[in-house]
Formats: C-alpha cells, structure tokens, sequence
C-alpha cells in the first residue's frame, strides 16, 4: 500500500520522516504547501492514501484520483475542505486526527484573551507609530468565562482560566461534566459571560451557530474568542458589535475566507487581534499530530 503526504511543509515533512519505523508503508512526502486542487491527481499518482494538512478535495476532483481509498486529514475540520459524506460514497474514507493540538490551541485561546483584555497589540501598533497610547484594561480575575462547547480544547481553557481565578460557565451540546466548571443554558452564558471562547466543530447544524440574535445578546463588552472555526459566526453580525463597542474586543485565529485579504474590514478594527490560524501550531502538537497520522496509516495498511 502506497500513500503520499501531498501538502507537507518543511517542518511537518522532517517530523514525518523522522517517526517513520521500519516495515511502515510507503509513504512518499511531497514538499510543497501551496498546492492547488486539481493538482491531486498527478500528486498522488494512484496512490491508495492521501495525508492532507490544508488543501481542499473537492468531490469531483476526487473522482479523478484512481486508487485513492483513504484520506487521513491532519485535524478534525475536514469538512471545511472536503464533503467526508460524499467521498464515502466514491469509496473513500476520511479519517480524522483528535486531541493532537489540545493544550496548544487552549494556550492560544487564553492568550488571545489576554491580550484582549489588556488591548497590547494596538498598544504595539500605536506605539510603533510613535503614539503613547494608555487605556484602562478589564482585569480578568474575577470574571465569567463562557465556553460555547466543551471538548478537549475547552477543558483545557477551562483548567487555565480556573486557575487564573476566573469563574468558568459552558454550555453544550450533549450534556457534560468538569471540575469547576458550572454547565448552564446558551441564552444564560451569552448574557453571563464577560468572555466568550468558541470551541465547536464546524458542521451544518453549526454553521452560523453564533447568529446576529446570539451576538446581540451578549452583554454588553464583551470580549470574543474564536479559535475554532470562522464560519461558526455571522461575521456581519460581529463586525457590527464590533464597531458600535457591544463587543470590546475580539481575538480571532479563525476566519471565513484564509488567508485573511489585506483589506478585510477585521483589518481596519482597532479593536481586535488577529492571528493567522496558528493556534495549533507548537513543536508538542505537530509531533502528536504527525505520531496520529502514523498510526491512521499503519492501521489502513493492516486492514
């Protein structure tokens, strides 16, 4: 059985190839990140497994790829790349890497937070333009957290935020249990939370989950955390909030088209912090998330 890793960066290409073992199947790592689609069949030149970090596969591009069986997607938000349900019927399975990035994406949450509460990137970027800029911060202790979804991710803030002294609510979709951690209704946490984290799986129950109905319920200043995925938000709806103050700020690591365009109207707001769909991305995570994507490919070969 052969596979290829067609959208490998440097990094991930090295940590590849050094967790490789001996008797594991062939797997041939293309170097190039910045493939395009319809570039995947002669990329995977009938290979029976295609690992993906980035690169979208359309069904009809799928088609066109003899040989290919299994898809092993280097996250869990495959659906923002590829229809899982419409490959499956060209006989091709999507497998899914889980909890690789954990820690990782909570610390990034946390941070985007902070520095949310605090306003330092555009003290960074006032004072690089020679401007002395001083306004008051939110203190955090003290403060409701809410998280809207509950997995590894937001047990994770929810253990950091705990011991920062922050009071932490959740809601979810199925019920859920944690140390700490108070579980209310949606319409309570929206109108309870001084910061909101997003931290559901993009789906099509979810898309748009975080309406214009839900921002205009928030309380009033509140700060917005999304390291999940852009399309969980009416981004209108948001950039509205935005500039009326409804909400003070915004840490995005998540957009609805990426890269974000130079001229994005996110771009021009004083008021949020941006990070470009980098929260995964730690040595400690691209090496559980390359070590998973091993096994994925040991055990099709098995099969």
């Amino acid at each position: 059985m052969h596979g290829v890793f067609v959208d490998a960066n440097e990094s991930l290409a090295v940590i590849f190839e050094r967790l490789a073992k001996p008797g594991d199947p062939q797997v041939t790592i293309h170097r190039d990140p910045d493939i395009t689609s319809d570039q995947y069949p002669a990329i995977l030149d009938g290979a029976e497994i295609a690992i993906v970090d980035h690169t979208a596969l359309p069904t009809d591009i799928a088609r066109k790829c003899a040989g290919l069986k299994h898809v092993v997607f280097l996250g869990t938000g495959a659906r923002s790349y590829m229809n899982p349900e419409e490959l499956g019927e060209l006989g091709i399975t999507v497998h899914l890497i889980k909890g690789y990035g954990d820690t990782a994406v909570a610390e990034c949450a946390i941070a985007l937070m902070w520095a949310a509460a605090r306003g330092l990137a555009q003290m960074d970027r006032e004072m690089r333009a020679g401007n002395w800029l001083r306004d008051d911060g939110m203190q955090l202790t003290g403060k409701t957290l809410g998280l809207i979804g509950f997995g590894g991710i937001a047990a994770e803030v929810a253990r950091i935020a705990l011991g920062s002294g922050m009071r932490v609510i959740a809601w979810n979709r199925t019920p859920k249990k944690s140390p700490g951690v108070e579980f209310v209704e949606l319409d309570g946490l929206l109108t309870e939370s001084d910061v909101i984290s997003l931290h559901l799986l993009l789906n099509d129950e979810t898309r748009g989950f975080v309406s214009r109905a839900c921002v205009e319920a928030m309380k009033p200043g509140v700060i917005l955390v999304n390291t999940a995925r852009g399309a969980l938000v009416d981004e209108a709806a948001m950039i509205d909030a935005l500039q009326s103050g409804h909400i003070r700020h915004a840490g995005l690591d998540v957009f609805n088209v990426e890269p974000l365009p130079p001229d994005h109207p996110l771009t021009k707001l004083p008021n949020v912090t941006l990070s470009a769909h980098s929260a995964f991305r730690t040595p400690e995570a691209s090496e559980n998330l390359i070590a998973a994507a091993w096994a994925h490919c040991r055990r099709i070969a098995k099969s």
